[in-house]
């Protein structure tokens, strides 16, 4: 538990002390589901956040997923940024999950935000990324399944469920996170430049965006990378890379009989 929410607050908690140890503990045993601000001073023109929630609902024919991976591929490819987590919210949707190395004006996000929607994913609600998250994992109460981190290569396997029935190991959650690098100043500035220049709102040259990939190219040549994206794998594909990273494959998700 202790690494999971060291994690967890390296990556998108806006600080050390929120939510305190306590309740996050509570919360990641399903003792309670937390809506949790990742934004500090939120409402005020001051706001700021670490992590940004880009979400992909449930659509036919597993279309959610495979626009999560073309918009993963842009992440990495187009802007250079590094590999985001993946999660199931426990219901309806898929989440990617971007972290900041320094927390970043929310006006700003929510340009980041918007000229992400604008480049790649413009058929989607253009509503702003929320702040206030049921952070994974967690148990989502309406559904009964469990928010989660997941192996990309589980992916297209939890498709119509969007959830898992039983509660994730803690160490595999801890194992997912801890080979995610945050955003940098400069990557960031980066992929602003990049996408203004897509968009049109460039005020100086910029690289292209690249047409969407119909594969899912590796994050980068880091053993502890999130690496593929992978919307067909087999199930020796999926154990074989839990395996990779000495994580017991233990995950269940709901099987309609």
């Amino acid at each position: 538990m202790e690494k999971l929410i060291a994690e967890l607050r390296r990556l998108y908690l806006p600080d050390n002390q929120y939510p305190v140890t306590a309740a996050l503990e509570d919360h990641l045993r399903a003792n309670t589901t937390l809506a949790i601000d990742l934004a500090t001073n939120g409402g005020t023109a001051t706001a700021t956040a670490r992590a940004l929630a880009l979400d992909f609902p449930r659509a036919a024919d597993e279309q959610h997923w495979l626009l999560l991976c073309d918009v993963a591929n842009a992440l990495q490819q187009d802007l250079k940024l590094p590999a985001p987590a993946v999660s199931v919210n426990g219901a309806d949707k898929y989440n990617l999950w971007l972290s900041f190395a320094q927390p970043v004006p929310l006006a700003r996000l929510q340009r980041f935000h918007a000229l992400l929607h604008q480049a790649y994913f413009a058929d989607l609600d253009a509503a702003p990324g929320a702040t206030v998250v049921e952070l994974p994992p967690c148990l989502h109460q309406r559904s009964g399944l469990w928010a989660a981190f997941i192996n990309p290569a589980m992916g297209a396997s939890l498709a119509e469920d969007l959830g898992l029935e039983m509660p994730p190991p803690i160490s595999a959650q801890a194992a997912f996170l801890h080979g995610l690098d945050s955003i940098t100043a400069e990557q960031f500035e980066h992929a602003m430049q990049v996408l203004q220049a897509a968009t049109g709102n460039a005020t100086a040259p910029a690289q292209a965006i690249t047409a969407k990939s119909a594969t899912i190219a590796p994050a980068a040549d880091d053993d502890n990378a999130s690496g593929l994206l992978l919307q067909h794998a087999t199930l020796e594909d999926i154990v074989a890379e839990l395996h990779r990273r000495n994580i017991e494959p233990t995950l269940r998700h709901v099987l309609h009989r």
